[in-house]
């Protein structure tokens, strides 16, 4: 399919919530749609996803770059951590927002990915085995796996996790969890890499694993 390139400012109801998001559109034809479940104390406004998503649209796919607590939320997070670890809500939260990509009319025949950073990729992890029929991909960036506990091994789709090489723990704990997972799994280490991939030319190489990964396993159905 074709679409001008743009954004699109969207809110996504969720329960009793509506959750802000920004769909971005590449122009010419597109691969697929990916989302971005992101971290820790982190937004849709994240530098580094944003910076990755640009990546991504500048090679054929739509981001939706989600948040996915509320402004009230995420205000209440700053002082007492109560969400950025509730993985069981940022995953239904994720879930929502896959079932309203999929009757959104520019995205519906898309192929779905998803891109998550730390605790936002369990979420993305849960998420892809409560709708393995849709999601054909998923990256995780730094991410925390291991939350995602009982569902790992029920993910089918095939799953990149890129981990910096100063990470020492989080390694071990992706490496745990790639233990679990039945799906096609694998492990990248970006060296000098430290969490947040803050270094020179480490968040680059986190794009091209993802462009890459993305590319290789979304294909359009039509």
């Amino acid at each position: 399919m074709n679409r001008a390139r743009g954004t699109d400012a969207v809110t996504i109801e969720t329960g009793t919530v509506r959750l802000c998001a920004d769909v971005t559109f590449p122009g010419g034809e597109i691969q697929g749609v990916v989302l971005f479940a992101h971290g820790s104390g982190s937004s849709r406004l994240s530098p580094r996803n944003r910076g990755v998503a640009g990546v991504l649209v500048r090679h054929g796919l739509v981001t939706v770059l989600l948040d996915l607590l509320t402004e009230e939320e995420e205000k209440l997070d700053r002082f007492t951590r109560e969400y950025r670890f509730d993985i069981p809500l940022l995953a239904e939260r994720l879930v929502s927002a896959t079932d309203w990509v999929l009757e959104y009319p520019p995205l519906e025949d898309l192929p779905i990915g998803f891109f998550g950073a730390s605790t936002g990729a369990a979420a993305a992890l849960i998420a892809a085995a409560e709708r393995p029929q849709y999601v054909a991909a998923v990256v995780s960036r730094g991410g925390r796996p291991d939350l995602a506990g009982a569902a790992l091994p029920g993910v089918q789709a095939p799953t990149l996790l890129i981990v910096g090489g100063h990470d020492t723990e989080v390694i071990a704990l992706n490496r745990a969890a790639a233990a679990q997972m039945t799906c096609e799994t694998e492990l990248s280490i970006v060296p000098g890499a430290t969490h947040l991939f803050e270094e020179p030319g480490t968040l680059d190489q986190v794009c091209e694993l993802a462009v890459d990964w993305f590319r290789r396993h979304l294909r359009p159905t039509s």
